[in-house]
């Protein structure tokens, strides 16, 4: 029986602020490697002998992007579940099942986050050989890690009663929340305890009984929303409104701390959620300094210090124990101590109505992307990349105008009932009110630059007649 991959893409990743941001979020970012975090999960169980293709659960803003990203690795997903609304892991697990369960009465699922590093990718599929033997009695099966420090930013488990005859699974005591230091000393000196991984293995119709009878609720909304689910070009789209009622909450304490049939594994498999910049320092490669750098950086005095820059040179001197973060729009400057309170930063441009927390200064979109490159009153000018192949919805707008002047590549253009097509150094200009459409019939990708005029420039002022990608 083979293994299927539950990969959970949900999150947002706001303590990995300023490069993670809602709509490209830690996940979809290469932070540790030059692959993003959920094409390293979905490699880490690649392997046709033990699993089947990954079913990926996802925000339906990031559904373009996880579809693009798998292809590049090669990776076919058996489905996309698309979350109307985010309502925590048990939700997403539970139509999961159901979708699974409706392919394959004897399914079993290994439910992943898609934003975690494992270093010990031998020792990670020995633990879910080992899990794969207790599903099939029915268990409901967590993967504890070997906790090798007093950390205050995991919830814990309690190991019980040694089951199996093996000496790494064990009944669940008890899950505790994320405790102060002095209560994780305690549980390190104990034993006993290891960190809560969020991964979990089961057999999708005992996860189904399971969560019907502890928490009816939202087995009967995740049923529905299943059940008026429909197909969006590769993505399976749940109900809108039968998910939005479904109520908001962990498998934790939704399921596994009620269910009976709870066991955990102890795994030793280099594990970290990377759940802050300091995490993220941890699982890569020092200097002699114990300096983690990456991008055009100077450093001289510096110690134990982590620097990333995206988009220009950034020279530190003379400190230690920071976190230094460039990004076109934003930099972050934090002690490494404080890097848990980056999320405050996130709640400040929430409340002050600003963007550089929602999106980069880089956009993408299911043709391409686009990058604002400068702006003013009236007028802003930005750099558009349309893929091979791929075009732009028919639209217009009410109150700009557009020049395209084209860089590299070829561009077919519509402008009203006219079609023209473009070359390098060529350019048009779609009038305020124009139905117009911009297309790459190349094997290149097309550069150009657009420049903007009007009384609104926002991006809500797109009249969309037709969409090869269905957006409204």
């Amino acid at each position: 029986m083979k293994i299927c991959p539950v990969i959970l893409s949900g999150g947002v990743g706001t303590r990995l602020w300023p490069l993670s941001r809602a709509v490209m979020p830690k996940q979809l970012l290469p932070l540790v490697t030059d692959k993003t975090m959920l094409q390293e999960t979905a490699l880490r169980v690649h392997d046709c002998q033990r699993f089947t293709a990954p079913l990926v659960v996802c925000g339906n803003e990031h559904r373009f992007l996880v579809a693009e990203q798998l292809r590049e690795v090669g990776i076919a997903p058996q489905g996309i579940l698309l979350e109307p609304v985010g309502r925590n892991t048990a939700p997403a697990i539970a139509t999961a099942a159901l979708y699974l369960h409706a392919q394959d009465p004897d399914a079993i699922m290994l439910v992943l986050p898609a934003d975690h590093v494992i270093e010990k990718n031998d020792a990670f599929l020995r633990s879910v050989d080992r899990a794969a033997a207790l599903v099939q009695n029915g268990s409901l099966v967590t993967f504890g890690i070997v906790p090798n420090s007093p950390d205050t930013g995991y919830g814990y488990i309690q190991r019980g009663q040694l089951i199996g005859g093996s000496a790494d699974s064990y009944r669940i005591e008890r899950f505790v929340e994320k405790p102060d230091h002095n209560t994780a000393e305690g549980f390190l000196s104990a034993g006993g305890y290891y960190w809560n991984s969020g991964m979990f293995m089961f057999r999708a119709d005992r996860f189904l009984a399971e969560i019907a009878q502890h928490a009816p609720a939202i087995a009967e909304a995740t049923k529905l929303a299943m059940q008026s689910a429909y197909r969006d070009l590769d993505f399976c789209r749940l109900d809108g409104a039968a998910f939005a009622a479904c109520p908001s909450n962990s498998i934790d304490y939704a399921v596994m701390e009620h269910t009976s049939s709870g066991v955990v594994i102890a795994a030793d498999i280099g594990w970290s959620d990377v759940g802050s910049w300091a995490a993220l320092a941890d699982v890569q490669c020092a200097d002699a300094d114990g300096n983690v750098q990456r991008g055009d950086v100077y450093l001289d005095g510096v110690s134990n210090t982590l620097v990333r820059a995206e988009s220009r040179v950034v020279a530190v001197v003379g400190v230690k124990d920071l976190v230094v973060v460039e990004t076109p729009d934003a930099v972050l400057v934090s002690h490494k101590d404080h890097v848990q309170r980056v999320k405050n930063v996130v709640e400040h441009l929430k409340v002050n109505e600003r963007t550089e927390h929602v999106h980069h200064t880089r956009v993408y979109r299911p043709w391409g992307h686009y990058e604002g490159i400068d702006a003013g009153d009236r007028f802003q000018v930005k750099r558009i990349t349309v893929k091979p192949g791929e075009k732009l919805s028919l639209q217009m707008h009410h109150h700009r105008a557009e020049h395209w002047i084209v860089v590299s590549g070829t561009a077919l253009v519509t402008c009203g009932d006219k079609m023209s097509l473009l070359s390098e150094n060529e350019s048009t200009y779609i009038p305020i009110g124009m139905t117009h459409r911009l297309e790459n019939p190349g094997k290149l990708p097309l550069h150009l630059i657009e420049v903007q005029s009007g009384s609104y420039l926002g991006e809500d002022d797109i009249v969309r007649f037709e969409d090869i990608y269905l957006r409204t």
